[in-house]
């Protein structure tokens, strides 16, 4: 469905995504402290969890510095126009995780399938419905099929009754063409808003995420900085900028996000997201933006390098969920190596 004004909604993902980038440290007073600047800037929406949604802290992504609830009442706590938003990927959060979100406030819940599997998000979609919150679905990794199984997916999600559906360029390797002609499929054909989600590994966030807008879609995603996982993603301040610069409308106060992103969130980053070598490589090889940290460990840990095994897990087209091929494929590489070095007598 294509939008009928120059509005643009706008969901800051900083305490979701961008956790990734802290490890899931953020305390919650931090989250605190973030919810309270982007309310004070007018985002329509705030997404808050572990970097893999709702109970995602476990050994498989990594632990978080607080729990689910705790994050979502101290952002809850500092919101009372912005709404509450949560992620949830069936098979690691539950609808018991949907109904603690709601008594944590939360307002949005955006269910989140790989581009193939929206079949699993049916009952998560309904329940979130049911509970009173805005429900959107979301298909993650979107290069990896054509756009017409890409419409069947977000056709599914409309049937399960989703308020939406969001396309996420989870690896940051798409090129703007490949946008549009997905982008413009899909509102063609659906009958409710579209989102667009896009990360930074080739350097392209800005010109997706417009690109997308120029189609038609309504929803968009940023994070504080580009805080995310690989390189990040679209920088919340910076598309600020650039939609008012085309001439969008949205609620939010240009200086206010800047300020939120410089003066509250830069003095907690320990690290800011770059395109370096690894995270570059997972734009071009097409490999989820959240294998970035756990490729790096196992390259260290094997003394392979980690771009060999981003671009192998390319050509086997591992997904989220499937983490423990990282270490097999460091594993194999590592043969392969002392294999080859064996032979030449090195």
């Amino acid at each position: 469905m294509r939008r009928d004004t120059d509005e643009i909604t706008i969901l800051d993902t900083t305490c979701r995504d961008g956790m990734h980038a802290r490890a899931h440290q953020f305390t919650p007073a931090q989250v605190a402290a973030i919810a309270e600047g982007v309310e004070a800037a007018g985002v329509d929406m705030f997404e808050v969890s572990h970097g893999e949604g709702l109970a995602g802290s476990s050994i498989n992504y990594g632990f978080g510095a607080a729990t689910d609830r705790e994050w979502l009442e101290a952002a809850s706590s500092k919101l009372s126009k912005t709404r509450l938003a949560v992620l949830l990927l069936p098979g690691i959060g539950t609808m018991e995780d949907l109904r603690m979100a709601v008594d944590c406030g939360a307002k949005v819940a955006r269910i989140a399938t790989h581009c193939t599997e929206a079949n699993i998000a049916s009952q998560h979609i309904k329940l979130a419905k049911e509970l009173g919150m805005e429900s959107i679905g979301v298909l993650m990794m979107i290069h990896m099929i054509e756009p017409e199984e890409l419409l069947e997916q977000a056709q599914l999600m409309e049937s399960y009754g989703a308020a939406g559906v969001y396309l996420m360029d989870s690896a940051g390797h798409l090129l703007p063409e490949g946008v549009k002609t997905r982008v413009s499929l899909l509102l063609d054909k659906l009958t409710i808003p579209l989102g667009f989600h896009a990360h930074a590994n080739l350097g392209l966030e800005i010109v997706n995420t417009m690109t997308a807008i120029e189609q038609g879609v309504s929803m968009v995603d940023g994070t504080l900085r580009g805080l995310g996982a690989g390189a990040g993603n679209t920088p919340t301040e910076v598309l600020i900028a650039v939609l008012r610069m085309y001439g969008y409308q949205t609620n939010v106060d240009l200086y206010k996000i800047m300020d939120v992103a410089e003066d509250v969130l830069a003095p907690m980053l320990i690290r800011q997201p770059i395109i370096d070598k690894a995270a570059l490589t997972i734009g071009y090889a097409g490999v989820y933006g959240s294998f970035l940290l756990h490729a790096i460990r196992a390259a260290d840990k094997y003394k392979v390098d980690a771009r060999d095994i981003l671009v192998e897990l390319g050509k086997r087209k591992v997904v989220g969920g499937q983490e423990d091929m990282i270490v097999e494929v460091a594993v194999e590489l590592a043969n392969k190596n002392r294999h080859s070095s064996s032979k030449t007598g090195k």
